[in-house]
């Protein structure tokens, strides 16, 4: 292994967050530029054709037809000759679940975060939290239902019986909260339902945490200063994540000492029990009894100007470059 091995950076992809891995992306590179190594762009869903000018791979604009396909044609090419590591700049479905991660444990190359069944875990919200509640990790109460056996009358039944309203309805195995409806009453499930199964075809229905957005970030199995949002809108969704000015963050949290340590055990927990390697972020609604109710565990967390684990690595002294640096460290 060179002293500097050459890296390739992925990003883009198939999934509906495409474009905000493109974004982080943007972040990686510049940063993994500024350490001296050499760096070459890849987008998997373009296959074999890549673009030749560097901007064109941050354009929101595909430059090629996209595929999952392309994903086989693009790691057996020889974009990956000569690669040591691949820093895996992908976010949602076939970048986090373990899809990009079994091709490339094929091909030989080691990547950047969690492994394949790892990856794969964390992308099923329900086999995590079946695995939360295993290992002792506290979380809301949920169901989840495929979409062939979905019946909006059966899931409010079963919303009542369970936990009531407010509920959440989600897709399973998205992320960006994409496609995820908090539903206040009976009249916005069927609707909730709808949208969910257009990005997936299982759906988790689960219970509302009145309370605060926090987060906890894992960098070598070490947490972080937990970090409490507070976005614009009445949930952190797609626009408050992505769009500036419209969360506010917190690091570390403004919460009693007790809740913040309890937090940061729960999410070192959480990132065990999934099986989690190198960094990741873990997500929770607090309580207003300051109790820390864990939603998911990111293997993959976001890389742009607004995210979060930079944000929480900051708080600890630790500049992105510096981030950048000890998780290609880590992962080789």
């Amino acid at each position: 292994m060179p002293d500097k091995p050459r890296i390739a950076l992925l990003l883009g992809g198939t999934s509906p967050e495409k474009d905000v891995s493109k974004h982080s992306a943007a972040s990686i590179y510049a940063a993994i530029q500024s350490l001296g190594y050499e760096c070459v762009l890849i987008n998997p869903a373009y296959g074999a054709s890549q673009p030749k000018k560097t901007d064109d791979f941050f354009s929101d604009e595909d430059q090629f037809e996209i595929s999952n396909r392309n994903y086989v044609e693009a790691i057996n090419s020889k974009l990956f000759d000569e690669i040591d590591l691949a820093f895996i700049g992908l976010h949602g479905k076939w970048g986090e679940d373990g899809t990009i991660q079994s091709l490339l444990e094929l091909r030989g190359i080691k990547y950047t975060g969690s492994g394949i069944l790892s990856s794969s875990l964390c992308m099923d919200k329900s086999m995590s939290k079946i695995l939360f509640r295993h290992y002792g990790v506290q979380t809301a109460g949920w169901f989840s239902i495929d979409q062939k056996s979905a019946d909006s009358k059966a899931v409010i039944d079963k919303i009542e019986n369970k936990f009531g309203f407010p509920a959440v309805i989600k897709p399973n195995d998205q992320g960006s909260t994409v496609g995820l409806t908090i539903c206040k009453n009976h009249s916005e499930v069927k609707d909730a339902l709808e949208l969910s199964f257009r990005f997936s075809g299982k759906t988790i229905v689960e219970e509302y945490i009145a309370g605060k957005e926090i987060t906890v970030a894992i960098l070598e199995n070490e947490a972080l200063p937990v970090l409490e949002i507070k976005p614009k809108h009445d949930i952190y969704d797609y626009e408050c994540k992505y769009t500036k000015g419209m969360s506010e963050y917190i690091v570390p949290a403004d919460i009693p000492e007790e809740a913040a340590q309890k937090t940061q055990t729960q999410a070192l927990l959480a990132f065990n029990a999934l099986g989690c390697r190198s960094y990741g972020r873990i997500d929770f609604r607090m309580d207003h009894n300051f109790e820390p109710f864990c939603l998911e565990a990111n293997t993959l967390p976001g890389m742009t100007a607004t995210s979060l684990v930079p944000k929480m690595a900051k708080a600890v002294g630790i500049s992105f470059e510096q981030l950048i640096e000890r998780i290609i460290r880590l992962s080789l």
